[in-house]
């Protein structure tokens, strides 16, 4: 699975409107909408905002793993 159907699953599951992701993110709806039809790139930025939001890897997010949990970080 893609970034773009990532994105968008992971904000149906948490019954969010691309809006009010936009809002999170300090973007536009439009450009937010951009981000799940894979017409703009992401940010780096918000890519590491929306993994730890998700609670989930940013490797899960770009479809390197299927993994959906967040690595643990180092103490």
């Amino acid at each position: 699975m893609t970034l773009h159907l990532r994105l968008r699953d992971l904000r149906e599951d948490n019954d969010m409107s691309q809006a009010q992701m936009a809002e999170l993110l300090n973007c536009s709806q439009q450009t937010y909408s951009r981000y799940e039809s894979h017409t703009t790139e992401i940010p780096l930025e918000s890519l590491i905002f929306l993994a730890e939001y998700y609670k989930t890897s940013v490797d899960y997010l770009l479809g390197l793993t299927d993994t959906r949990k967040p690595y643990q970080r180092k103490k």
